[in-house]
């Protein structure tokens, strides 16, 4: 249950910050870049939301994923022990079949794409083009806890891993994430494609003349 009576709490005045096993830990630590960047990324995913240009099919999908990233977030806050007297919530494989099959689901709906694409059309898949790249950061930046702590199951080179599952969910939510944001350019009259060298016409090639004299 949570209950907040009040947000400042001066605690990490020293720098440091608490995880959910009460430890504490610097602000520098990898772990907190790892779950920064999922809520940013929670964060881009409201705005797109907020812009209200997202069909009920998709919006549906991103406020459960909203959900699942509050969880995201407080599995990597909390390191994984033998034992705990409450056990904490954690990212499961399930959530991530999830995933796959909301990917098949939407890609059906999608052209093959023959060229890379440039975020942009419409509000809403903007925003969708951000908060994918925040999530592929956030997934680069639990590897980087990982390295650093260990991958449950395995044994961790340091006190208290932290769940692989994470990183594999923040995996298949970046590819989600990409593909429904083309969904959302459907109707704003699709992706906008990339165009090699800006679209700018090829200068002719010079013709080479006699070598300088030396």
């Amino acid at each position: 249950m949570v209950n907040l009576t009040r947000i400042y709490t001066r605690t990490g005045d020293d720098g440091t910050t608490g995880l959910g096993d009460f430890s504490r830990t610097p602000k520098t630590d990898p772990r907190l870049a790892a779950y920064a960047d999922v809520n940013e990324a929670n964060a881009a995913l409201g705005v797109a939301l907020a812009a209200g240009d997202l069909s009920e099919p998709v919006r549906a999908v991103l406020l459960r994923i909203q959900n699942d990233l509050f969880d995201v977030g407080a599995d990597l806050a909390t390191p994984v022990r033998p034992s705990y007297d409450h056990e904490p919530l954690r990212v499961r494989p399930e959530w991530i079949a999830e995933l796959e099959a909301d990917c098949d689901r939407f890609n059906e709906e999608l052209t093959p794409l023959r060229s890379f694409i440039l975020p942009g059309g419409s509000v809403g898949s903007a925003y969708l083009h951000l908060a994918c790249t925040m999530v592929r950061r956030a997934e680069r930046a639990t590897w980087a806890a990982i390295e650093r702590y260990g991958v449950a199951p395995a044994p961790a080179p340091a006190p208290g891993g932290v769940n692989g599952e994470c990183a594999t969910y923040l995996n298949r939510l970046s590819d989600l994430l990409f593909i429904v944001a083309r969904v959302a350019n459907l109707e704003a009259g699709g992706d906008i494609l990339w165009q090699p060298g800006g679209g700018r016409v090829p200068a002719p090639a010079r013709r080479r003349g006699p070598a300088a004299p030396g």
